[in-house]
């Protein structure tokens, strides 16, 4: 596929959805201290870490994902197929790895069930927005 075909406004925007999506479910209101007490994190530890670096290279993780599956999606993709796609990907391909990594690391299922929850819903809503924004 021609890479100019791609909408890049589309993608920037589908991976800032999906970094403040990431903002919200880890956070107080909604799964932030089940997931700190699944992985053994606390409010201290996360005062110490280089919340810049990780804030960075999260956002170009993201950016990445959402590039490789607009690239997968194409551009005739529509917003039905995109958050469909997305959908497969999220749950099909990263829930599925974090399970498997999960058994074999014995981490709870809630943990998993977090992660894998916001992967999913991440990826829907990735290939909702690359796919319906032309």
């Amino acid at each position: 596929m021609d890479i100019s075909q791609l909408n890049f406004i589309a993608i920037i925007v589908a991976a800032l959805s999906s970094f403040i999506l990431g903002g919200l479910w880890y956070s107080q209101l909604l799964f932030g201290k089940a997931w700190m007490k699944e992985t053994g994190l606390s409010e201290e530890s996360a005062k110490n870490a280089n919340m810049t670096k990780i804030f960075t290279l999260s956002f170009i993780a993201t950016f990445i994902i959402a590039f490789n599956l607009a690239m997968f999606l194409g551009p005739q993709s529509i917003l039905e197929t995109g958050a469909f796609y997305g959908f497969l990907a999220g749950f099909g391909w990263v829930a599925m790895s974090f399970g498997v990594n999960d058994l074999f690391e014995q981490r709870s299922f809630k943990l998993f069930a977090i992660n894998a929850g916001f992967h999913t819903v991440s990826f829907t809503m990735i290939g909702a927005i690359v796919g319906g924004w032309h």
